[in-house]
């Protein structure tokens, strides 16, 4: 299906990658295999991740209206999606900070949400897309944000713990589960803390039971 024309301005800096794909029908565009994927985040090479060429125009026309009604996208994933409410002494230079349960990133389960992804890349069928929402920060060294050891071990503990683990068993290839997060700079929604997984082959009932039966506004 060919992506629909949209003259609607950007509301962010569109990057190289984002040019090709919108000059792209969604019948020329190559949706992520498990094995790029792989390849993507063991390379870091996450600016290449891309959207499907129609999703990406509704994106930026989404994007630029939610700005208008909220003022920035992370006000809107906080009051609508969330339903998370920063604490008064969060500022611009802060970003939103939220009373949490435990200061230690996990370890409550009210210190972090799990959702579909709105807005997920372009991948191939089988392949579904969930973020993990905190509330609590993760350590991340100075120059573009990216994790320490200290934050990717306390990431993949629980990534081990909650969705690996579930699907230890389940037909098929046996790697169901990677994920990824997003450098500072790389970030769509800047200032929240949040973890991209990424799932291969894993039956609806497990993904609504980590979800909680959410739906993304992108259906």
């Amino acid at each position: 299906m060919a992506s629909e024309p949209d003259n609607t301005p950007s509301p962010f800096p569109l990057t190289a990658v984002d040019r090709s794909v919108l000059a792209m029908t969604d019948d020329q565009f190559h949706p992520h295999t498990w094995e790029e994927l792989k390849q993507i985040i063991a390379e870091h090479n996450l600016s290449v991740l891309k959207r499907w060429p129609s999703d990406l125009k509704r994106y930026i026309k989404w994007s630029s209206q939610t700005k208008a009604t909220y003022g920035t996208v992370p006000n809107f994933v906080m009051r609508e999606r969330l339903k998370w409410t920063p604490l008064p002494s969060s500022t611009p230079e802060t970003g939103p900070r939220f009373a949490v349960n435990n200061p230690i990133p996990f370890a409550d389960q009210a210190d972090y949400k799990i959702l579909l992804n709105d807005w997920p890349y372009g991948l191939a069928p089988g392949i579904r897309h969930i973020i993990v929402w905190l509330k609590t920060r993760l350590d991340s060294e100075p120059t573009r944000g990216d994790m320490t050891p200290k934050s990717r071990q306390q990431v993949e503990d629980f990534i081990q713990s909650t969705f690996v683990d579930r699907v230890k068993g389940l037909p098929g290839d046996q790697e169901k589960v990677i994920w990824f997060k997003n450098w500072t700079e790389l970030q769509s929604v800047p200032g929240m803390e949040h973890v991209h997984v990424l799932l291969r082959d894993v039956p609806e009932d497990i993904i609504r039971e980590w979800t909680g039966g959410d739906q993304p506004i992108n259906n």
